[in-house]
Order: structure tokens, then sequence, then C-alpha cells
């Protein structure tokens, strides 16, 4: 039976876990681009799934706030007194430029670009670490284990601590997924979450307040805001969100890419033969989506697409409708690594553009050029588990095999 827009239920996560919400944002973007959906009083919000349309409110966030928080999630926005809330990605102008200008420079092409030299020797490791079984599960073998490494050495954190912050982001993103949550709620899982990180990065804080180095738990510490020292609450909050956007992004792309190339082997074909081709990142990204969602409050009466919004309603941009868009991109739905233009909002767009996305491309180039070198006839070994989210479109486990091969001479831990 064809989907109708009054089926559609665009907070019902088994919809995202076993539907087909491709064909959904087709629907909303041919009948309903701008739709109102509110299935319990007091949990409405707009819809926004045309590439402009999104572009428009990513581009003008005097309008469209993050301050009232920036998922789906209903009941689970942090309260004004938690440190949390003093994520930059939850802050507006103009407390949000001076915020993240403590950390922007951090991360440029120039500032990113020494660190390649060790994300190649992580991922080398990383290889070697199940290239002699000839099988392992991509997503928690592979793809998670090089921004988690990347993102913790940038920050100073030990590697004996590593395994944590793997574990507080799953638990933070996939907090409505049971094999995070096991047996908790959403926000129960969140909290928890929340309370280990703040624990671990005070005393992180601390020892960067009296030893400050050349990471960026110490960047924040030391760092001001509109010649301000930030407060505590906003460093503990910034370097959560490290932690979760330094991981995410990189694996979900990486898991999803690998996916699409082994379902098109055309595609995989032609990235093989060059596989430094910026165009294929930028594919990637469009097609996976990392973020599938954003969501923004509007600040005062609006109009998009001939539709009132009210001060105060929820509107929601969807990343992964936008990055399918027939109007943006010829053929959305062919995965195509020689794509150009690619214009994508993967990464966002305007003053919330993602701030590690020259990083995340960074560990990508690094990690295919290992794989295609290394585990040239890599395949799918078994089924792919998806994570249930609608606000990022996760792969919790992807099994696959190859040829095995002998590790390399380099062994360096990573993780």
């Amino acid at each position: 039976m064809a989907l109708t827009i009054d089926q559609l239920d665009l907070t019902d996560l088994e919809f995202f876990l076993n539907g087909d919400m491709y064909e959904a944002f087709r629907l909303l973007r041919e009948e309903a681009p701008v739709h109102w959906q509110e299935r319990q009083p007091g949990r409405g919000f707009w819809s926004l799934t045309r590439f402009d349309d999104v572009l428009a409110a990513y581009r003008d966030p005097q309008t469209f706030s993050s301050a009232g928080g920036v998922t789906l999630y209903f009941g689970e926005q942090q309260n004004g007194q938690s440190a949390m809330n003093r994520m930059m990605i939850l802050t507006d102008p103009p407390r949000h430029p001076p915020l993240r200008q403590t950390l922007s420079r951090r991360f440029t092409p120039r500032a990113v670009a020494p660190y390649e030299s060790r994300i190649r020797v992580i991922a080398r490791t990383i290889v070697d670490s199940v290239i002699e079984r000839g099988e392992c599960d991509f997503v928690v073998d592979i793809a998670a284990k090089l921004p988690t490494a990347a993102i913790c050495e940038m920050m100073g954190i030990g590697r004996e601590h590593w395994d944590l912050m793997f574990v507080i982001a799953n638990e933070t993103i996939g907090r409505h997924d049971e094999e995070y949550a096991r047996g908790r709620s959403g926000r129960e899982t969140l909290m928890a979450a929340n309370a280990r990180a703040a624990e671990f990065l005070v005393e992180e804080a601390e020892k960067r307040r009296t030893h400050p180095g050349d990471d960026l738990i110490s960047a924040l510490v030391h760092g001001t805001a509109a010649g301000q020292p930030l407060t505590r609450a906003e460093i503990i909050a910034n370097a959560y969100l490290l932690i979760l956007g330094g991981q995410e992004t990189t694996r979900n792309a990486t898991s999803g890419a690998m996916l699409a190339m082994i379902q098109n082997p055309a595609e995989r074909a032609k990235f093989t033969a060059n596989p430094n081709a910026p165009a294929a990142l930028e594919e990637f990204l469009r097609w996976t989506s990392p973020v599938t969602h954003i969501m923004r409050t509007a600040t005062r009466d609006t109009e998009i697409g001939g539709h009132r919004i009210r001060r105060g309603d929820r509107v929601v941009l969807w990343n992964a409708a936008a990055n399918r868009d027939e109007r943006q991109f010829p053929a959305p739905d062919r995965f195509d690594v020689t794509r150009t233009p690619n214009d994508h909002v993967a990464f966002g767009h305007g003053e919330h553009f993602c701030l590690g996305a020259n990083l995340a491309r960074l560990e990508m180039r690094v990690i295919f050029d290992e794989i295609t070198r290394r585990m040239p006839d890599i395949e799918l070994a078994g089924p792919v588990e998806k994570l249930r989210s609608n606000f990022v479109a996760g792969i919790k486990h992807m099994p696959v095999r190859f040829t095995p091969r002998a590790a390399s001479d380099t062994r360096v831990a990573a993780g």
C-alpha cells in the first residue's frame, strides 16, 4: 500500500528503523514541503524537506533559534540550569560567534593538516587489528575506532579513557536504542551519560587549569569569548559536544558510505580507481546525511512556503530530505561518486556549520585509502543493524569479510 501524508509520523522511531524514510521525504517534498504534525497536544512541529527552505532557515538564526533544543526528542531537553545547555550548538547570537571562535581556529584546513600523519598511523593500526582475521564488524572495529582516537588525542584524553568516551557517545546519541538504553528510558539514559561525562570532564578541566597543554580542553579552559573567560558550564558542555560530534558524524558517514559502495559495485570501482577525488567524499556525506535532522524554534512570526510560522513553533530542518531534493541534485537517489557540483547540507550551514568538518573529511579520506588498498574485496557477511533514531542515520553493526592478509610492520595502539 502506498504511503500517504496522513500516515506519516516523523517522531516514530520504528519507522526510521524499518520504514523508507526517503520515500516519506519524497512524498513530503512533493505534496507538503512545509508540513505541520501534531499527534500529541503541545508536541507539534513544522517539517522542512526542500533544500531551499532548509537552507533559508539555516541562514536566519535570528528567526530560527537553536536555544530551544536541536532534536525532536520531546521531554528530554535539558532544564535551563543544566550545564549541558551551554553547548555552542544550543546558543544563538550574540553569544554563539565568540564562543565558537575559542575552538574554530583549531579546525581550519591548515590547523587540521598536520594531524594527517598521525591519523594515518591510527588508521593503519586499526586495519592491522582485523586484517589477519578476514572478518570483523565494520562499525565497531573500523569506522568507530578512528574518530574516537582522533578526537581524544586532540582533546588530550588518555588512551585508557577512550572506551569510556565511546560508551558515553553511544548512550547519548543512541539513547532510544535498547542496545544502549538497557531497559532505561531515553531521558534516563541521557541523564546517566551526562553525569558520567560531566564527572570525567570536570576532572580533566581542572588538570588543564594548572597544567595547560596544546589540546582542545586546554583551549576551552584558557580561552575567552567576547573578552571574558568561559564559564565552567560552557567548558564542560563544549568539551562534551566535542566528544559527541568528534565521533558520531565520521563513524556514521564512513559506515554508510562503505555500505553504499558494497551495494553499488560500479561506483566502488570508480572510487577505487581514484580514491583521493574530493567528489567522492562529498557524495559519501550527501548520501549518508549522518545528522538526519536539526530543530529550530521560531523567535517571531514568519512565513515559509506560504505557511504562517508562529513565534514559539518548532521547525525541523530535515538534512536527509534536503540532500535528496530533485530540485537541487539531478537523480538524487543515485549514488554517484563523481557527482559535481554537490552542495549538500550534511554538515549543516551557516553559523552552526559543523566545526569539525575538515577533520571529518580528513579522517574519511585516510581510512578509505587504507581500506581500498588493503581490503579491496571487502563485502557484507551478515545483516546490517541500524540505530533506532530519527536524529542520526547510524549503523550499529555491519559484519564484513575480506581476504586475510598480513598486518603491516607499524603497530601503534589505537584504542
